[in-house]
């Protein structure tokens, strides 16, 4: 059996990173790229602030003017508003009211808030300060945010809601993107029905496709086709070639032991799929199984949902956001570290993950609390847990000790 960390590489090496050809992309209004991955890097074409900005309501003027301890006294000459800037000269001893993302004039190099400003007559010309006031008081200089022509995005950036404020202001629209792999999700067994059935003797109902799915659309893929496949060679075989010939990726859980009706595995390789990998040092969901279909990643996860959980979690995830055009980042484990607040965990022969609660203790160290946890089939306990804590193979851990950890929640 392969270590986790090993199984990772192996699979990662197989999976193809999608081009910037014109079939891997596509251009899509700025309004339209929530949650898709950029294909190329987004370049600022302006600097941001493009001039000499107020970050006050107040009064621009000259540092110098106001250089001395006590009160001064400018005159009053105009105005500066947002996208209505002060046209003319701001002579020594002057001042202008100047309100906030407003445009300073270039006589002018400091703002001072209206606050702490007087005006005898609101309609005069004369204005109070208290001195000093230094150079660049509340002003945002050009380009300080972000300057021309500088990278502000990388390929294969996620896109998130604020993201989109930020390419507006760089005049990215359209905006060009990676297409989003197509994945099928299926599960197998004959004792499986949907959520809407009634179970009958000796059936349970299936709710590993809707977690893959989700957890696929989460990383930005589209589900094609996702449902349950009886275990019989003829229906597993053809539910697979189709899925195969309609996607980009296939995701199947159930069927990868070595029991008698364990068939995914033997139906894959009769489909041509490149076996890369099967049974991983790692509980629960120890029979993984891995292969390629051409440029198409397969992945067969055990049924146990536990197990399903954690294999997506640790194998399908990074694969998946590569192929999907994610950046290194997202292609590596997820680990936390803390502070491990329970029984003795062992952890004999191959990795142990141990669902567990995450808070943090008196004196501000994250801790990890173990749930009592039945197994493999114990959905209910994982659902509901925060984190996996992570006991290397051979290895025991005791209160007290730090230790990795797997986060279940965002």
């Amino acid at each position: 059996m392969l270590q986790p960390t090993d199984a990772l590489r192996a699979i990662l090496e197989r999976i193809p990173t999608p081009s910037t050809s014109e079939t891997a992309f596509q251009a899509l209004p700025l309004v339209e790229v929530a949650g898709r991955r950029l294909a190329a890097d987004a370049l600022s074409d302006v600097d941001l602030p493009p001039f000499e900005k107020s970050m006050m309501d107040g009064f621009a003027l000259r540092a110098e003017d106001v250089s001395g301890p006590g009160k001064h006294t400018l005159r009053w000459v105009g105005e500066s508003r947002a996208g209505q800037p002060f046209e003319g000269e701001v002579p020594p001893g002057c001042c202008i009211e100047i309100f906030t993302g407003a445009e300073l004039p270039p006589d002018c190099d400091a703002v001072e808030m209206i606050e702490k400003t007087e005006r005898p007559d609101p309609n005069g010309d004369r204005v109070s300060f208290t001195g000093p006031i230094p150079i660049a008081r509340n002003v945002s200089h050009r380009g300080e945010i972000l300057a021309n022509r500088k990278r502000v995005y990388a390929a294969g950036r996620r896109l998130s809601a604020a993201d989109l404020s930020v390419l507006a202001s760089i005049g990215c629209d359209p905006v060009p993107v990676y297409k989003r792999p197509r994945v099928s999700v299926l599960t197998t067994g004959d004792e499986l029905v949907p959520a809407t059935e009634t179970p009958g003797r000796g059936q349970i109902r299936e709710g590993n496709t809707l977690f893959l799915a989700a957890a696929a659309r989460e990383l930005g893929c589209d589900v094609g086709r996702a449902g349950i496949v009886r275990d019989e060679p003829a229906l597993l075989e053809e539910a697979f070639r189709s899925a195969l010939e309609e996607g980009d990726a296939l995701i199947t859980s159930g069927g990868v032991s070595v029991g008698k009706y364990d068939l995914v595995g033997a139906t894959f390789e009769k489909l041509g799929v490149e076996p890369i990998l099967h049974k991983v040092a790692i509980k629960p969901g120890k029979p993984i199984w891995f292969g390629m279909a051409g440029d198409k990643p397969v992945f067969g996860l055990p049924g146990n949902p536990v197990s399903s959980l954690l294999g997506f979690e640790v194998f399908v995830r990074p694969a998946l956001a590569k192929l999907a055009g994610g950046g290194p980042q997202e292609q590596g484990e997820r680990l936390g570290r803390a502070r491990w607040s329970g029984k003795t965990l062992r952890a004999p022969g191959r990795q142990n993950n141990v669902p567990a609660r995450l808070e943090t203790g008196a004196d501000g160290v994250l801790e990890l609390h173990g749930l009592p946890f039945r197994g493999s089939a114990d959905i209910v306990t994982a659902a509901n847990a925060d984190a996996l804590c992570v006991v290397p193979r051979d290895t025991e851990v005791e209160a007290g000790e730090m230790v990795a950890f797997r986060p279940l929640r965002r």
